[in-house]
């Protein structure tokens, strides 16, 4: 009977069953966690585009399972504005403050007809605008001046428009019109309180009289807004300052206006507060309205 092989030794495990036997010190497992930590703090985050290998061409591709969302408007973002687009206004605590920051910013020739040209405003005109927020001006070379108004047309039955022929000053000027009564709108004023104090205001001393003033502040007598339109021109009270005015048109209807030519007065242009009283006094404003009724097609 042939002896028994001799016996062989035992193969030593693998490397990695060694390790895994290893007696793990503490300091070493706070350098593991530490290293891990570093590794995914450093390494670049996914991406949500995907590149795919193409030989023809190397566009980028979309995830298929990419979430779609509804398209949101801007909470902040705004219709623009005219009168308040590009508006940076100085502060101007007296119309000289006025005067001088529009010097060096407008013709000599232009700046110094203001108030002198028959039918032109002065200086204390402006600063009353500007201080009572109709009037608004651009930081800029020249100024843009930005007025809103409110155009009334006022309709008899037979279709014709009242206008507003001339008016008389108070420097005793005349100033040419021709158009259907209009005022400058106030801050924060909607476009029917507008309506209504122009009516007040121009042709209050006649309907006043009647009770159809009382109607038209009731807005019986309005009988809708027909446009908002933006012009831009030379002012004709302020010669050499351009000007953007937003126009809005509004037919009216008054009762008790006299059927043939007629003329107005008006009491106080400007009633702001007493601080503002002795700049009212030296600004030009109007005494007088003259109206007449003419047909649509000659406007």
């Amino acid at each position: 009977m042939p002896p028994p092989p001799p016996p062989q030794a035992p193969l030593p495990p693998p490397h990695h069953h060694l390790l895994l036997k290893k007696a793990t010190s503490l300091p070493d497992v706070i350098f593991t966690a530490v290293s891990f930590l570093v590794l995914f703090s450093t390494s670049p985050k996914p991406n949500s585009l995907i590149f795919l290998p193409n030989s023809n061409n190397n566009k980028l591709s979309l995830p298929s399972n990419l979430r779609k969302f509804p398209k949101m408007s801007n909470p902040f973002q705004t219709s623009p504005n005219p009168r308040n687009s590009g508006r940076l206004q100085p502060p101007f605590a007296t119309p000289q403050s006025l005067s001088d920051w529009l010097k060096p910013r407008l013709a000599a020739d232009s700046f110094g007809s203001w108030g002198v040209k028959p039918g032109t405003k002065n200086i204390h005109n402006l600063w009353l605008e500007i201080a009572e927020g109709e009037t608004f001006l651009a930081d800029s070379i020249p100024p843009v001046r930005t007025v809103e108004v409110v155009i009334v047309r006022v309709i008899r039955n037979d279709g014709k428009i009242l206008i507003e022929s001339h008016q008389e000053l108070s420097n005793g000027a005349v100033r040419h019109r021709g158009r259907p009564l209009s005022e400058k709108m106030k801050p924060g004023e909607s476009v029917d309180a507008a309506v209504h104090r122009a009516v007040k205001e121009e042709l209050g001393s006649l309907v006043t009289k009647t009770e159809s003033l009382e109607t038209v502040s009731q807005s019986d007598g309005v009988s809708g807004i027909n446009g908002r339109k933006v012009e831009e021109r030379v002012s004709a009270s302020y010669p050499g300052l351009p000007a953007c005015y937003v126009l809005h048109t509004v037919d009216a209807d008054v009762e008790g206006l006299p059927e043939g030519e007629f003329c107005t007065e008006e009491l106080d242009e400007y009633d702001g507060s007493l601080n503002e009283r002795d700049v009212a006094d030296r600004a030009v404003s109007c005494r007088k309205h003259y109206w007449k009724w003419v047909d649509p097609d000659s406007i």
